[in-house]
């Protein structure tokens, strides 16, 4: 069954990444990014609010600090890894976002080896290591298709990655020591807290670009010609933490997470290459294939 719910999350998340970089281009300043993943949060909350309804959860709103503290933690991972992709995607090469966000399984990983006592044997640190090193060539194939990276850049790209693999472990966390809890409502309670963050967050961004003379744009015409984008994305981002959420109750995380960002990937492989025309060149080639061969190292032990 975990294989079966990892399938469905990567069917959402390579719909959500196409959605993404298609909206990307109506974000032109820093706040745009914040209104639209605001509208995104608010659709996944009716979302959840409407699936809690269904499963007829009398007790979503009575949690425990646990519940609270779990959930609080995976909103603030969720709205730092979605603004920080939308900028990256926006100012790099597709594909560097998701080495980087592969890199940040490095991160969920670690953390379950420390919290949860979830082993990691020696071929599976020596495939996190192929991993850097994939993460490296990537650079230098973002390099020679767009402008050289800059220091913003690569905050932006590390802050993606970390914040993606504190989310993850966050499902872990929810898993661990919430056993029998609505996945509906872990997932509701994370959406709010983003949300709210979020919302904050861009009231800021706002403020300080209009204090330094940037031309605002309306949040209502940012919205009006990508709002079936955000739709679908609000709607393939719950089903994407639902399932893979799910999977986490039967995978660990050092075989759930590298085989969920690593294929995720490849999915993006051919976004990049099909729908958005970036240059597919031997030095991407070899970084994605040692990828691939990191994750066989990472997943070989558990088959």
């Amino acid at each position: 069954m975990g294989y079966l719910f990892l399938f469905l999350a990567l069917v959402a998340g390579g719909i959500k990444g196409y959605c993404g970089k298609k909206t990307s281009g109506a974000i032109i300043l820093s706040s745009d990014s914040m209104v639209m993943n605001v509208l995104r949060m608010f659709l996944c909350i009716v979302i959840g609010f409407f699936l809690v309804l269904i499963e007829g959860n009398a007790h979503a709103f009575s949690i425990d600090s646990a519940f609270l503290w779990i959930t609080l933690l995976s909103g603030l991972s969720l709205a730092l890894s979605l603004v920080s992709w939308l900028l990256s995607v926006k100012s790099g090469a597709y594909m560097m976002v998701e080495i980087f966000m592969l890199v940040g399984v490095s991160v969920t990983v670690v953390l379950c080896r420390a919290f949860f006592n979830e082993s990691v044997s020696l071929r599976q640190t020596f495939g996190m290591f192929l991993l850097f090193i994939a993460v490296y060539i990537m650079c230098t194939y973002n390099t020679s298709i767009k402008k050289k990276m800059n220091f913003t850049s690569l905050i932006l790209l590390i802050l993606c990655g970390v914040s993606n693999g504190i989310c993850d472990f966050s499902q872990k966390l929810f898993v661990k020591n919430c056993p029998g809890d609505s996945i509906a409502v872990f997932n509701l309670y994370t959406y709010l807290f983003a949300g709210v963050v979020l919302f904050f967050a861009s009231l800021i961004f706002r403020r300080f670009e209009k204090n330094n003379g940037e031309n605002l744009t309306n949040p209502f015409d940012i919205i009006k010609n990508i709002w079936i984008y955000v739709l679908i994305m609000a709607v393939c981002l719950f089903s994407y933490s639902f399932f893979k959420t799910k999977s986490a109750e039967y995978l660990d995380a050092i075989l759930l997470y590298p085989l969920s960002q690593g294929f995720a990937m490849i999915n993006s492989l051919f976004l990049s290459s099909v729908f958005f025309k970036e240059k597919i060149n031997l030095r991407c080639l070899v970084g994605i294939v040692l990828s691939f061969v990191a994750l066989l190292f990472i997943t070989f032990e558990s088959f």
